[in-house]
């Protein structure tokens, strides 16, 4: 799967966290019990506190829940822009789930316990099958474009880029482990 550029790396020890990509998304190990990461990524209110690009998130009704619907004002670089979003899984230190809207794609965390009473949290987005074939479609009509096949990335979306979605696992490993 295609991971579709969100986070930039953060992290405030400096000492690399163990992280592995997964054919489900990126995971890191926390060192928080699942509860405390929870509320950090279930709220979506929090976003902008570990998310490189979320500025602002005004949400519709009071905690976050299955069926909140926010807008949000996002920033990469000197680019702004909006979008919504929709609450569409809410499983209680398990599974988070956010859909964008215009095109679709979610936006999914996932908290298993660990033996050492910590959190591994797994990052991952799905955007639509519609979406995915449109971009293919369009990069194999670019010059020496691939269809967006496996390995044509960019380098905004391998794991050493300041685009890579593992700087929100880091950022909220710091929030939870500084509690």
């Amino acid at each position: 799967m295609t991971q579709t550029p969100m986070e930039g790396p953060m992290s405030t020890d400096h000492t690399p966290a163990p992280e592995t990509g997964t054919p489900r998304g990126r995971s890191i190990e926390i060192d928080a019990p699942p509860a405390r990461v929870w509320e950090l990524v279930s709220e979506v209110r929090n976003a902008p506190r570990w998310s490189t690009q979320a500025r602002k998130v005004l949400a519709t009704s009071g905690p976050t829940a299955l069926g909140t619907r926010s807008f949000n004002i996002n920033r990469q670089g000197p680019v702004f822009w909006p979008t919504t979003s929709r609450v569409v899984d809410f499983q209680p230190e398990r599974r988070f789930a956010n859909r964008t809207g215009g095109h679709g794609t979610q936006w999914i965390f996932e908290l298993e316990p660990t033996p050492s009473g910590g959190t591994r949290l797994t990052e991952r987005s799905e955007p639509p099958a519609a979406l995915v074939a449109a971009v293919r479609k369009l990069t194999s009509a670019l010059p020496g474009g691939r269809g967006g096949t496996r390995g044509s990335s960019s380098s905004s979306s391998t794991p050493s880029s300041p685009s890579s979605p593992s700087g929100s696992l880091h950022r909220i490993k710091a929030l939870a482990e500084q509690s």
